[in-house]
């Protein structure tokens, strides 16, 4: 009864304080992977999202300019004045024939993105300067080659 009642409690032992460690270690390993995973798909949702913002309403922009004969003003006349970006900043429209050269975007030659007008977001940091190369600006997302590409700043 007595070798029986030892060998119970050899089965019956619980984890030690190096055993329960190594499994916390483990467990928040596995935590900080899935957090950082986590966080890179979310920023990519929002740089999408932005993309087929920009998309969209560059298609509105240029459905208004076959209908009245001239670009709009702002983004209310298309009626996306109150349209935010997923990091919660306005869109930024620059219409060429109001706004002067310095304003408009450049790419890294510091040759205009585009001919009649530029959409961007500000990205993340809600930063720009007209030029891509400038580090606040290498986060936004910008519609380029008069819409033929819209993503990021620093992949154009």
């Amino acid at each position: 009864m007595l070798r029986r009642l030892a060998r119970h409690a050899r089965q019956q032992r619980g984890l030690t304080l190096i055993e329960l460690l190594i499994i916390i270690a483990v467990v928040a390993t596995l935590a900080t992977i899935a957090l950082f995973y986590y966080i890179g798909v979310t920023e990519q949702a929002k740089i999408a999202r932005a993309v087929a913002d920009i998309t969209i309403v560059g298609g509105d922009i240029d459905t208004f300019e076959l209908t009245n004969d001239r670009l709009p003003n702002d983004l209310a006349e298309v009626g996306r004045a109150s349209l935010r970006d997923p990091w919660g900043n306005p869109y930024v429209y620059l219409n060429f024939t109001t706004t002067p050269p310095g304003q408009r975007r450049k790419d890294h030659n510091l040759v205009p993105l585009n001919s009649t007008f530029d959409l961007y977001s500000k990205g993340k940091d809600g930063q720009s300067q007209p030029a891509l190369t400038a580090a606040d600006s290498r986060d936004d997302i910008v519609r380029a080659n008069d819409g033929n590409y819209v993503g990021l700043a620093s992949s154009y």
